[in-house]
């Protein structure tokens, strides 16, 4: 970018077919930051003897003015350019919108060292002899020599660095104010008019004779130069074009000063640094474009916004009024709901009280239809330990037994009793009273367990096709014996629909497996399926399709579902017109989420028979 800034330059400049008179020129005027109105801190000239050379065109005069002289001057719009130090470029920058176009380059072939490209800061020297400055808190009630309060690098840089230490340098107590050139404040501490003195960074550096009787407090040696600084860098000072300067022309201007060389023309520039520091510094000490955004008061606020406050306190007033109006109405209706809340627990109870019952009255009542089948049950092991018996009584009365005969009779005549004891003690659990209470357990083992306690009440039980697709960790949190219950009474409905069918319609099939959320009994039996009017109501308390049912065994079931989280459902076996069998499907949470699938499974070819 900056090369072809130069080279636009540079054609400007071929284009100039021969020099114009001064007094013909257009005067460009180019205000220079000064102590006072003769004495610039800088030689400046060889910007202006540059632009003349570059643009002939046009006539460049330097106008030293101190602060508010150049202010003024931006002000009025008598000025076309601006050479000034960073922190009155900010303040000009906020007020009237000066633009910078280039900063000053004091590193390349500069006889003095510079810090870095485009960046100043401040150096507090001190008397070498003066040892107890070390730091720049030892600066605190000292009298300190600076250039003015106005000057960049030789008051503000310094004084921000300074405050956050909780030092304030006052000029009626601490300050010395020695004006310009800067050499003045190196004097003031020499000569011991001054404890400590504020220089630019390199000043001292550039003053081989000042080195021997000066040192910087709390040094900082910058990267790549011998120069120190007891402060933050900040950019250069800037060159500014206003508002009203044309836009011709200030491009001109930007690319004659890039091809500037310190070697050869005494100063140097460079593309315009980031100025938001400066900015930051301001801020923090409240000076330029922001001296006037003082910390707000309480008080100061409170004259500022009376009626404001007077009506937000009208408001607090009343928002407190209407808030215990309306804590008092809450209070009131909370008792009240909490009154019915009460009268509701205590309704769920009763109906939980009575729904136990119904469903330990359902057990009861399932056990007395099937209670004709319990004695042949019973008969079997009891038989077979009376055959025991006596075959033992018949060896003893031929005088053939020996002790190989009495353990294998005893070892069989004990697993008998057994089997009836788990018979009894399976029949006694399920029809026992209790409170439900829910637990982690295997769905599988509950299906097992309840075609076992099905099938022992039964002389001559159905085949059940058991297909068991359940995950072998697979657990449910459910009350055991409710979901037994559910499952006897819908094995029991399978068998009374299909017991008298022909052999070959009267296998059930309990197929088991599980999705993403739920795991899933279906009852699958081969017999008449029912009309979609009467699976409407088939849940439906006392409706029923038997002569001698009560109509209540399938909506106890459902209730028992839906108390799980669960649902019960009915639909046919097969969907397909003219088939046969219903499907009766016991869903059921699960507490975690295990890797099944979405659909339910294909039969599988080992499945078993109970």
């Amino acid at each position: 970018m900056a090369a072809l800034l130069v080279l636009t330059g540079c054609l400007a400049q071929a284009a100039v077919q021969s020099p114009t008179p001064a007094e013909q020129r257009p005067e460009v005027r180019i205000g220079v930051l000064a102590f006072t109105r003769s004495e610039p801190p800088q030689d400046w000239s060889p910007v202006a003897r540059y632009l003349n050379h570059a643009l002939p065109r046009y006539h460049f005069v330097l106008l030293p003015l101190d602060h508010e002289g150049l202010t003024r001057a931006v002000r009025a719009g008598t000025l076309q350019f601006v050479l000034t130090n960073p922190g009155q470029y900010v303040e000009l920058e906020s007020s009237y919108g000066v633009t910078r176009l280039l900063t000053l380059d004091t590193s390349r072939g500069s006889a003095s060292p510079s810090p870095r490209t485009g960046t100043i800061g401040s150096a507090v020297v001190v008397r070498r002899e003066a040892r107890g400055l070390q730091r720049l808190e030892d600066l605190r009630h000292l009298t300190v020599a600076i250039v003015g309060t106005e000057a960049f690098s030789g008051y503000q840089i310094l004084a921000g660095a300074l405050q956050p230490l909780d030092i304030t340098l006052s000029e009626e107590d601490t300050l010395l104010s020695t004006g310009l050139p800067m050499e003045r404040v190196a004097e003031a501490v020499l000569s011991g008019r001054a404890d400590a003195g504020v220089l630019r960074t390199c000043l001292l550096e550039s003053h081989p004779e000042w080195q021997s009787r000066l040192r910087v407090v709390a040094p900082q040696t910058l990267p790549g130069s011998h120069c120190a600084t007891s402060t933050p860098l900040y950019p250069d000072w800037p060159i500014a074009t206003l508002r009203s300067t044309p836009q011709p022309l200030a491009r001109a201007v930007t690319a004659s000063l890039l091809g500037m060389e310190a070697p050869r023309d005494g100063l140097s520039f460079t593309v315009p640094s980031d100025y938001q520091s400066v900015h930051e510094l301001f801020r923090t000490l409240h000076i330029g474009p922001y001296a006037r955004l003082p910390e707000p008061t309480l008080l100061s606020l409170a004259r500022r916004y009376w009626p404001w406050l007077a009506a937000l306190l009208a408001l607090v007033c009343g928002w407190i009024l209407y808030t215990v109006h309306v804590e008092h109405l809450i209070h009131l209706r909370t008792a009240a709901l909490r009154h019915a809340l009460d009268a509701r627990k205590a309704l769920e109870e009763r109906v939980r009280q009575s729904q136990e019952q119904a469903d330990h009255l359902a057990r009861l009542s399932m056990l007395g239809e099937l209670s004709g089948t319990l004695a042949h049950e019973l008969n079997q092991p009891l038989a077979a330990i009376a055959n025991y018996a006596r075959s033992l009584i018949l060896r003893v009365d031929h005088h053939r037994l020996d002790d190989s005969a009495v353990r294998e009779a005893a070892d069989a005549m004990a697993e008998q009793a057994e089997r009836a004891g788990d018979i009894i003690a399976r029949i006694r659990h399920f029809a026992r009273k209790r409170p439900g209470s829910s637990t982690l357990a295997s769905p599988s083992q509950i299906a097992r367990d309840s075609i076992a306690l099905f099938c022992g009440m039964l002389p001559h039980p159905p085949a059940i096709h058991i297909e068991d697709h359940f995950p072998p960790d697979l657990r449910v949190e459910v009350d055991a014996l409710h979901i037994q219950q559910v499952l006897i009474n819908l094995l029991k409905n399978a068998y009374d629909v299909t017991h008298l069918l022909p052999a070959a319609h009267q296998t059930l099939t309990l197929r088991l497996w599980a999705d993403a959320r739920h795991a899933h009994f279906e009852v699958i039996d081969d017999g008449e399926p029912l009309d979609a009017d009467t699976r409407a109501h088939l849940f439906e308390p006392f409706f029923t399709t038997k002569p001698e049912g009560l109509g209540l065994g399938l909506s106890i079931c459902r209730g028992i579902a839906e108390a799980h989280g669960g649902r019960l459902d009915a639909t046919p076996a097969d969907p397909l017109p003219g088939s046969r069998g219903m499907r009766f499907t016991l869903s059921l949470p699960l507490p975690s989420l295990p890797d099944t699938p979405d659909t339910p499974p294909s039969p599988a070819p080992d499945s078993r028979h109970a």
